[in-house]
């Protein structure tokens, strides 16, 4: 009986993509598998045609050969039809699991490398200096490669040697069960090398730690909490693996005038309750200079001026924020005889004015009689 084309049995067509073969050879294996179906010989069959026709078509040589002969072009012997469906099932999941968790076959033909670490660094600037935006220098701790064994790890004359647990691809295979499993090595820790003589200066590991000067540019506008991302400026990978990033967090410094909320900024003014009473000009600190705004007669404790643009520059919407500021009326002490008896006098002139003087005192006074009745 003449064999079935191996694309027919995966369901995809002769120009599919590896990616295509695989996720039709999973489904069909799943589906398949005589564990599932343990009384259907149909079942067991065509599973072992599945794992024949991806075994051909997922190497890219076999895959040329059949896309030119046939199925005289390859070896009949390598389709996996012995051995039982149990160890065809250890390989078929082998490959599934082994993608999940980064290994596979077909990835296991040298040492796994590592990307670096990311690093973190703290840094603490001034409200000024985040408003304003400015360029700074930071020295880092990182790792560099150790300039006596030039990153081997293997003391100078010296080479590491192949790990004898994985051969050199650092990673070894584990059966348990139906299942087989691709793992990093336990004993060279997947760089499929061993050192017999480490390198003194860095202890075998090919690093050396030491500080990092590097440039950072604070664009104007950052807030609290943000972070700047340095690419590169990690740790170094490991087997020849990218290095991690630098992460700049900023931390901004308590301000003795003003509190930032998002690109808005906030002060209290202290004026005294002669000024709050017959109004005038107040002059205010800003980030870029002084500023001057009129406070109405009458003015009330806590009443809020607000004063457009005077606040910070979005570092993202390129839009300054306000200035809220934010009227306290501040009480005289230490007062003498004379400015008390002066007070004694006001006060009596305004209570005989009636509640014109005072409408916030009569209003809660009106309050208070409505719930005690």
């Amino acid at each position: 009986m003449a064999k079935r084309d191996f694309y027919e049995i995966l369901g995809v067509a002769k120009n599919a993509s590896d990616d295509e073969i695989k996720k039709a050879y999973r489904k069909l294996a799943m589906k398949y598998h005589p564990d599932r179906n343990p009384d259907s010989k149909t079942a067991e069959d065509k599973f072992k045609e599945a794992k024949e026709a991806y075994e051909m078509l997922s190497d890219p040589q076999k895959r040329e050969a059949y896309d030119r002969y046939g199925h005289a072009g390859v070896d009949p012997n390598m389709g996996g039809g012995g051995g039982g469906h149990g160890a065809g099932f250890a390989d078929a999941f082998g490959d599934i699991f082994g993608d999940i968790f980064g290994g596979g076959r077909g990835r296991s033909s040298g040492p796994q490398v590592y990307r670096g670490a990311d690093l973190r660094y703290n840094l603490e600037i001034t409200l000024e200096q985040a408003a304003n935006g400015f360029d700074t220098t930071i020295r880092v701790p990182s790792y560099d490669e150790c300039e006596t064994c030039h990153g081997s790890g293997a003391k100078p004359g010296t080479s590491p040697v192949t790990c004898t647990t994985c051969a050199g691809h650092g990673q070894v295979r584990m059966q348990q069960g139906l299942f087989s499993i691709q793992q990093t090595c336990p004993k060279c820790h997947g760089t499929g090398k061993m050192i017999t003589d480490p390198c003194h200066p860095c202890n075998g590991t090919g690093r050396i730690k030491r500080n990092k000067t590097l440039e950072v540019k604070i664009p104007a506008g950052i807030d609290n909490g943000m972070r700047i991302r340095s690419s590169g400026n990690g740790e170094p990978g490991i087997n020849g693996g990218p290095p991690g990033d630098l992460y700049v967090e900023i931390h901004i410094k308590p301000h003795q005038v003003f509190q930032r909320e998002g690109d808005d900024l906030h002060c209290e003014i202290p004026i005294s309750f002669v000024k709050a009473a017959l109004g005038g000009d107040i002059e205010v600190p800003t980030l870029s200079g002084k500023a001057t705004f009129t406070i109405p007669e009458g003015t009330q404790s806590g009443k809020t001026f607000r004063l457009r643009s005077k606040g910070v520059k979005g570092v993202r919407s390129g839009y300054a924020g306000d200035l809220f500021c934010h009227v306290v009326i501040e009480t005289p002490v230490k007062l003498t005889e004379k400015q008390k008896e002066l007070l004694r006098n006001f006060e009596q002139l305004t209570t005989e004015g009636g509640s014109k003087h005072s409408p916030q005192s009569k209003s809660w006074m009106d309050k208070v009689k409505k719930f005690f009745e």
